[in-house]
């Protein structure tokens, strides 16, 4: 029996640098693959952001019928529908609240607060933008500098975060803090500036619950892959099949789409 093939991508440091928009050579590699396979677009972003970063794919038609959307690590499944005029249909999503219950989401809640206040207390030249703390319904993203921050303030807080081991300092003072209270939630590192909270469970595996395993066959491309990235449970779920791919940046992925992927099944 021939399976389907299914590529999921990271998008932030995978398709596209930090919160910037897809570029055109990503554009023609991807267009290329969806003559192959079908694509899937995993992020711990929510659906703005993807249709803010990728939306010169989602306007192609030949990626957009052969695409779906898996904001929040995939606990939300959408597909983009519709010719000129796109319409995106939600299939699925999971509420983080009603997994923890709300007494249990406060208390992380009002944890990130103290923490937000702590840090900012702890370095006055922290760039800081407004929307520190953003509930994405299915997981919390805490992002120390705001996630309005522009690429300068982006900059900046990576080159603090190297000096100071900002997140690695805050991801254990946090994991300490859900531990103590027996909070089943897992913390990674999201992109370059943030945490993502989430029930644990619900990482980027998540997104392959939507798709029978009997008939689909899995590939993934992140860049984060390490233990505290929010890659690594994805990754390691399909790195023994040899269909799981570390990349170092959208040039990378362009060449691990055209080398390794097209050559396997295009």
């Amino acid at each position: 029996m021939n399976l389907n093939n299914l590529v999921l991508f990271d998008v932030d440091g995978t398709l596209t640098e930090a919160r910037q928009s897809v570029q055109k050579s990503m554009l023609i590699a991807l267009r290329e693959l969806s003559r192959y396979a079908e694509i899937g677009f995993v992020t711990g972003s929510g659906m703005e952001y993807i249709k803010e970063q990728l939306w010169p794919l989602l306007a192609d038609p030949l990626i957009r019928q052969n695409c779906h959307l898996l904001p929040c690590n995939g606990t939300q499944y959408t597909i983009p529908l519709g010719g000129e005029e796109i319409v995106f249909t939600t299939l699925s999503q999971a509420f983080m609240e009603e997994e923890l219950t709300s007494p249990v989401f406060n208390k992380i809640m009002k944890m990130l607060c103290i923490l937000q206040a702590r840090l900012v207390e702890e370095l006055n030249d922290l760039p800081l933008s407004g929307n520190f703390i953003q509930n994405r319904d299915s997981m919390i993203n805490w992002c120390p500098i705001g996630r309005n921050a522009q690429s300068i303030d982006r900059n900046t807080f990576v080159a603090l975060d190297k000096l100071y081991g900002i997140r690695k300092k805050y991801i254990q003072v946090l994991k300490n803090f859900v531990l103590s209270e027996d909070i089943p939630v897992t913390i990674k590192l999201g992109g370059n500036t943030s945490f993502d909270i989430f029930p644990t469970g619900w990482d980027k595996t998540y997104a392959l619950n939507h798709f029978d395993h009997k008939e689909w066959q899995f590939w993934f491309v992140g860049d984060r892959c390490g233990i505290d990235g929010n890659d690594f449970e994805l990754f390691s779920a399909l790195k023994s099949s040899g269909r799981a791919f570390e990349t170092s940046g959208p040039e990378e992925t362009v060449e691990i789409i055209d080398y390794y992927i097209l050559s396997d099944i295009g």
